[in-house]
Order: structure tokens, then C-alpha cells, then sequence
């Protein structure tokens, strides 16, 4: 039996890793990998919008978080070392990866040399460049800062890069949950990590021969890694897809959680459509084991309803567009065909919603 929940702690190499782990064993599982200098809560809202449906890990990098330090000199191998490790303990024979910023790094750098644990990779306002010249001086000038000005002064230095100029209006608490994270970094793991940045190796060479399916996230204002960066990616692997995130700058997830999460569902069903998750509940049903059709098509036409009523009482200027959604219940009553309608109105339902709270962020929730 897994250990289920937040902070659990685990033996990886030489360190204790802290992790959390989430949602049903049998799901399809997917992991997330944080952005420098951040840890695993990062990804709590996306953590609660897919344990119903996923297995659920977000890990606190080497060094990050609650994670130990070590004693060996950080670099992108080692990390993924860490990663595939942590994976072989908790038995995970593959995995969907998504990783922003220095997690994108690491996943890419995962799934290249390592495709065989992966089944799909989300890579989120990241880059598949090695620093230039110019970018590495700015890095060993950022170690000197931080021993001579502490890392506050890091902090304060990072936050207006990390965010849209907009979030310094509407998202004042994930700035300060950002800023939290980066102060609570060890100043020894900041040094570790900007010289691992500074010598990782360039990625892009290998883009064109990833093979699995790949969703590039970028906020529209990310000013690090911006949509250029992350068009080339695109275009460079096959079949892969962009999403570029309204609203956000480098940390899209927290700054327009609505739409990070809708990209997300919505490529993760992809993979997951046919032989996959549908497939083994309909399996799993037909040999009347744990899950039951009935079950889970009344739990989406609830969800459905609450979007419905939550529409009538609070936005009704939105009542226009119930008519436009896809249709719910097919001619044909298979219980598989029903579930991915069913699905697919209930995601739509959701994504007109949150669209229209976004853009109108005054309005009373």
C-alpha cells in the first residue's frame, strides 16, 4: 500500500526526498517537477484539479523545498538521476512528466535520454537552449549578490521576471507564496543550482526524435522564456502542440491556473483516450470490478449541473452559450461513447466559465 497525501518523505540516492502523492493508485500517473528556486507547492491547484482523475506526484527538487541537500555538486544529470530513481522507488514503470522552468529542463532532458519511462511530457515556460555566455556571467553575478545582499534581496531581484505586470494587480498571493518559496531556499542550494543552470547542455538537437506526445505551455508575457522560445520547440517535434497561456508570464500555472489546468485535462484525456483510461473503466466495469459506469456518468451530469446552476444564479449573461456547447447524451448508448460526451461538455461548461471570470476578475466569485 502507497503512502497517500502531502510532505511524505522518501529514501532517493543519498537524500530525502519530499513528495506529495495524490489520487487513486490505478490512475494514469503523472509527475511534476518544480522551477528554480520554487518547490513542489507550486503545483498544489494543479494537484487538486487532477487527483479525481490521476494519480497525482509533485516532488521537492534536490536541495529545494523540504528535499535534503546532499553532498554531491548539483548538475541537470544529477537530477534526473534523482528523478528516474525516485521513480524506481515508488515502482513507477512510466510516467506523464511535466516540468516549468528548471523542471522543463530536467524532464527534457529525462525523456531524451531516457524515453522509455515517459508516456507523455508537458513542458511549461521552459527552454531546450544552454545559457550563453552572457547568461552565465549573470549567474555567477547572481551567487556573489546572494552571499554579499542575503536572498531577500534574490527574491526581490527574480518576482518581477517571474510574473506579468497584470499579476502585480489581481495576483498579489501568488506573488507572495513565490517569494516565500525562493527566501526559504537554503542560500548553499541557490549556489548548487545556478551553477547546474549555468552548465547545463543544450537540448534541442535531440527535439526532432521524441516520439511521445508533447503539450508546450508559455504564459503570453512569460519575459524569460517567451512564446518565440517555445514556438521553436514546437516546431521542432513532431506532432507536438502549444498552448499559450493568457494573462501569465514565466509561472502560467500560478497566474492563470483556469486555462493552465483546461490545456492540461484536455491533452492529458488525449493520451489517455482509447486503449487507455476510458478503455480499462470500461474493462473494469464489464468484469465488475471496481469502477461502475452508472457511478461515474452521475458524478459528471452532478458537476454539469452545479456549472449550470453556478451560470443561472451568478452569470446569466452566459446562458447564451449553453446552446452552443457539444452534445451530451449519444444515439448510441454505449456506456464509452457516453462518458467522453459527457466529458467533453462538462470540460467545455468549465472552460466558458473560468474564461469569463478571468476576464472579468472584479466580479464577486
Amino acid at each position: 500500500m502507497r503512502n497517500i497525501g502531502n510532505n511524505i518523505m522518501i529514501k532517493v540516492n543519498d537524500i530525502n526526498v519530499s513528495y506529495n502523492d495524490e489520487g487513486h493508485e490505478e490512475s494514469p500517473i503523472i509527475i511534476f517537477i518544480h522551477g528554480f528556486p520554487l518547490n513542489k507547492s507550486m503545483w498544489d491547484n494543479q494537484v487538486e484539479s487532477l487527483k479525481n482523475h490521476y494519480r497525482v506526484i509533485a516532488y521537492d527538487i534536490r536541495g529545494h523545498g523540504n528535499t535534503d541537500l546532499g553532498a554531491i555538486d548539483f548538475s541537470i544529470d544529477l537530477f534526473v538521476n534523482d528523478l528516474l530513481t525516485f521513480m524506481d522507488v515508488l515502482k513507477i514503470e512510466k510516467s506523464i512528466i511535466c516540468g516549468l522552468s528548471m523542471g522543463g529542463y530536467i524532464a527534457l532532458n529525462a525523456i531524451e535520454n531516457h524515453p522509455e519511462r515517459f508516456t507523455a511530457l508537458i513542458l511549461s515556460d521552459t527552454s531546450c537552449t544552454a545559457d550563453s555566455p552572457e547568461a552565465k556571467e549573470k549567474r555567477m553575478i547572481a551567487i556573489e549578490s546572494i552571499k554579499e545582499n542575503g536572498v531577500e534581496k534574490l527574491a526581490d531581484g527574480l518576482i518581477p521576471n517571474l510574473f506579468a505586470d497584470e499579476s502585480f494587480k489581481r495576483n498579489l498571493k501568488e506573488i507572495q507564496n513565490a517569494r516565500e518559496m525562493i527566501v526559504k531556499t537554503s542560500m548553499q542550494s541557490l549556489h548548487h543550482s545556478l551553477h547546474a543552470l549555468a552548465d547545463r547542455k543544450e537540448t534541442c538537437v535531440k527535439l526532432s526524435e521524441i516520439k511521445v506526445p508533447v503539450l508546450i505551455i508559455v504564459g503570453k508575457e512569460d519575459k524569460i522564456t517567451p512564446p518565440d522560445t517555445a514556438r521553436f520547440m514546437q516546431s521542432n517535434i513532431k506532432r507536438s502542440l502549444l498552448s499559450i497561456i493568457e494573462h501569465s508570464g514565466h509561472l502560467s500555472n500560478l497566474e492563470n491556473p483556469y486555462e493552465f489546468n483546461y490545456q492540461l485535462t484536455k491533452f492529458m484525456a488525449s493520451v489517455n483516450q482509447g486503449s487507455n483510461k476510458i478503455k480499462k473503466v470500461f474493462e473494469e466495469q464489464s468484469t465488475n470490478k471496481k469502477v461502475n459506469f452508472d457511478q461515474i456518468e452521475k458524478d459528471l451530469n452532478s458537476k454539469i449541473l452545479e456549472i449550470t446552476i453556478i451560470i443561472k444564479n451568478k452569470y446569466p449573461e452566459l446562458l447564451k452559450y449553453l446552446d452552443e456547447m457539444p452534445a451530451t447524451i449519444p444515439a448510441e448508448k454505449n456506456p464509452e461513447i457516453t462518458l467522453k460526451n459527457l466529458s467533453a461538455y462538462y470540460d467545455s461548461l468549465n472552460a466558458v466559465l473560468n474564461k469569463y471570470k478571468l476576464e472579468h476578475p472584479n466580479l464577486e466569485n
